[in-house]
């Protein structure tokens, strides 16, 4: 069984004249390992299909399923605690507490769980040098770098040891040089740490560090050639 299932799922926002189907009966099927990039234009559902596959939101029609979850079996509060512990979500702005170091910033969704203070410790620790800021673990986000910001929401992402990372256009708001830096931690969270991790993006440069592609357009998804050499400059 597929790691992450859609089984004709469809979701409208609206209703009459105004109704709006970002997805319209899609089947997706994602394997467990996979680095799966979605490419497609602003407003083509990309985020709305992230937010069904985190149980943020609920598909009007179709099953999801996460690892055998049925999502939609889910009240929620058991929805929330299945969230807290199975998913990462990175958005495209970082959404740092201005207030908190780096440090307190990743030890959040900690509090969720009832963990003592020197695993917490542990596990933020090892989440920030997976992202290579161990030596920024105590300064404030004005402190750093837009693309350091953005590696603290990854470890964020990452503390509680989510089964599966969602990464909605996660370099939108970047340089060239942060970019990279940003899509080289998505892959080796992928090929070192075995993470599932699912990207939706506009821009096909970071699209080509999935290992699959598929576009969502006009909410059918299709299949996206894979990219050659020549497109990914590292």
């Amino acid at each position: 069984m597929s790691f992450i299932r859609l089984h004709d799922v469809t979701r409208t926002y609206g209703s009459g004249s105004a109704a709006v189907t970002p997805l319209a009966g899609v089947d997706l099927q994602i394997e467990r390992g996979e680095f799966f990039v979605l490419l497609g234009p602003s407003g083509s559902g990309k985020t709305t299909l992230l937010n069904l596959i985190a149980g943020i939101d609920r598909p009007d029609a179709g099953r999801i399923e996460v690892d055998g979850q049925d999502l939609g079996r889910l009240g929620p509060g058991a929805l929330a605690d299945w969230r807290a512990e199975h998913v990462g979500y990175v958005f495209q702005s970082p959404n740092l507490i201005p207030v908190l170091t780096a440090y307190e910033n990743v030890e959040v969704p900690l509090w969720l769980f009832p963990l003592g203070a020197k695993e917490r410790h542990q596990r933020v620790e090892t989440a920030l040098s997976a992202v290579g800021l161990i030596d920024r673990a105590f300064h404030r986000p004005k402190a750093l770098s837009g693309g350091q910001e953005q590696r603290v929401a990854i470890a964020r992402a990452i503390v509680a040891d989510p089964q599966v990372v969602l990464a909605d256009e996660p370099t939108g708001n970047l340089d060239h040089v942060a970019a990279e830096g940003v899509l080289e931690l998505l892959s080796r969270l992928n090929s070192e740490h075995g993470k599932t991790v699912v990207m939706v993006t506009h821009d096909p440069r970071a699209a080509a560090f999935g290992t699959r592609r598929m576009v969502l357009d006009k909410g059918q998804l299709g299949d996206l050639p894979a990219p050659r050499a020549s497109e990914v400059e590292r």
